[in-house]
């Protein structure tokens, strides 16, 4: 099951906003959250806080554990730009450009979680189906190889 929550007109561009929503997507909100609170960018702020109320949105609304939890996708649009004038010299003006943006996080539980034990236990299983298709698959290889120097040397001696 989906759950999300949106943080809307948060007064950051979504250029900076988007550089750590990258970081926390695909992850489990365990690891996302202990992301969100070290980094030094305003951004983590609104997107921690976004994260928290799409996980209060499951445990409440939709009765799911927060363990078994993955961002799903993190999502950062652009919002209205407020505009505003600053003065300039000899009475002109420059205008000045307060981006803000809409942060939209979905979590699902449907994911599975991938931990470095499940992940190790992967590579194990691949490293052992390569092993046997080697042993297999060397006698025929071999004689593939030896076949090619054979066409080679009679093409040399045709020349």
């Amino acid at each position: 099951m989906e759950v999300s929550s949106t943080y809307r007109y948060a007064k950051i561009s979504a250029f900076k906003a988007r550089e750590v929503t990258r970081a926390i997507q695909g992850l489990p909100v365990s690891a996302a959250l202990d992301i969100v609170a070290f980094s030094p960018k305003k951004a983590a702020t609104m997107i921690g806080k976004t994260l928290k109320s799409a996980i209060a949105n499951a445990e409440n609304n939709a009765n799911l554990k927060v363990d078994g939890l993955v961002v799903k996708e993190a999502v950062v649009g652009e919002g209205p730009s407020f505009k505003r004038i600053m003065a300039r010299a000899r009475g002109s003006a420059s205008g000045i450009i307060k981006r803000t943006s809409h942060i939209r996080i979905v979590l699902t539980d449907e994911i599975p979680i991938e931990t470095r034990e499940t992940r190790k236990a992967k590579q194990k299983q691949a490293e052992k189906t390569a092993k046997k298709a080697a042993e297999t698959g060397e006698a025929h290889k071999g004689e593939a190889s030896a076949k090619k120097p054979a066409k080679k040397a009679a093409k040399k001696t045709k020349k």
